[in-house]
């Protein structure tokens, strides 16, 4: 029986996902994909600990290494080269609105509009906050146990906050992702909420328990956390902290071939920064979608195989039978 070998044109693709995890700020690590145990994952579903952003628009990787000759003789003639730095950038646009896709987009702390208290004075990133509640023993990362009488006070749709209270110290704060990093004492105890990415939406309501749509990216709440109600996000142009992720893009060809760019470490480079694209090019002023622009600088990290300092991975799995 013959085998039906294929060639292998230029994969043929539409859109680009992507994929983040948080990196570890206090020791820099990041999270890396093994495209050889975890290349074939449901797209709809990627490995622990990365989360799918959507498809993205309008991606762009930019190389900016530089390299130089070394030159000998007279006159002088390169004799080999050496590569001088190890840098590179990433752009493109979100399709989507959400808590990452904000904070990813902008360069500074991204932060939670937590519910303010009754006759709260206003500030720009939220006022004076309403208590939070205990969060109780017996909850999981998808189900928050609360009493009977704070559980009352929340609905399904309501998106909540889940960590622990701000406690005077500095450095990076935030579980399990470093939401910001306090330099000074603050008096705010609520701040580690405000800045949490530890959020999640209620599905139900069930007694005292609330269910929520995902589980939270924490996973299972500590023993101190507390909840608190969340109305919206906001985010700051200015301040000293940088968002800093480790990115996974994946492209698919049309006969099952994938692509995937691997950044151990990415920071956002820019501030925030929106784009209309119009949805009747014929029509001035008429309906547009609005895009959330985000650009990256890429870090490099040590590769353990050999002690190189890399940027990036490129990986390449073949479709089926095809030729290499």
């Amino acid at each position: 029986m013959s085998q039906n070998w294929i060639s292998a044109p230029a994969p043929v693709t539409r859109r680009v996902r992507a994929y983040f995890a948080p990196v570890a700020r206090t020791t820099q690590t990041p999270v890396l994909f093994d495209a050889s145990a975890q290349g074939d994952f449901d797209l709809d579903a990627p490995p622990l600990p990365w989360i799918s952003l959507g498809w993205i628009k309008d991606f762009a990787r930019k190389p900016t290494s530089k390299t130089a000759a070394v030159l000998t003789g007279i006159p002088a003639a390169p004799l080999d080269q050496v590569r001088e730095s190890v840098q590179a950038e990433v752009s493109f646009q979100f399709s989507s609105w959400t808590k990452l896709t904000m904070a990813l987009a902008t360069g500074s702390q991204h932060m939670n509009l937590l519910a303010p208290a009754t006759e709260a004075t206003a500030s720009a990133d939220g006022a004076t906050a309403a208590t939070a509640v205990s969060v109780l023993s017996g909850s999981t990362a998808t189900a928050i146990v609360l009493s009977l009488s704070d559980a009352s006070n929340f609905s399904a749709g309501d998106i909540v906050a889940i960590d622990a209270d701000y406690g005077g110290t500095t450095g990076y704060v935030g579980t399990p992702v470093s939401g910001a990093y306090v330099k000074s004492v603050l008096s705010d105890v609520d701040y580690i909420r405000r800045v949490t990415f530890n959020v999640g939406l209620i599905a139900s309501v069930n007694a005292a328990t609330l269910a929520l749509a995902a589980a939270l990216p924490g996973g299972v709440p500590a023993t101190s956390a507390k909840l608190q109600k969340v109305i919206g996000f906001v985010d700051r142009e200015g301040g000293s902290f940088y968002q800093e992720w480790s990115a996974l893009f994946v492209i698919e060809g049309s006969q099952g071939e994938r692509i995937f760019f691997h950044y151990p470490r990415l920071q956002s480079m820019a501030s925030a920064e929106e784009s209309a694209e119009s949805l009747d090019a014929k029509q001035k002023g008429g309906l547009a979608r609005v895009l959330l622009n985000a650009r990256f600088m890429a870090f490099p990290v040590t590769d353990v195989l050999d002690g190189e300092r890399v940027v990036c991975y490129r990986s390449f799995l073949p479709a089926a039978n095809a030729l290499v």
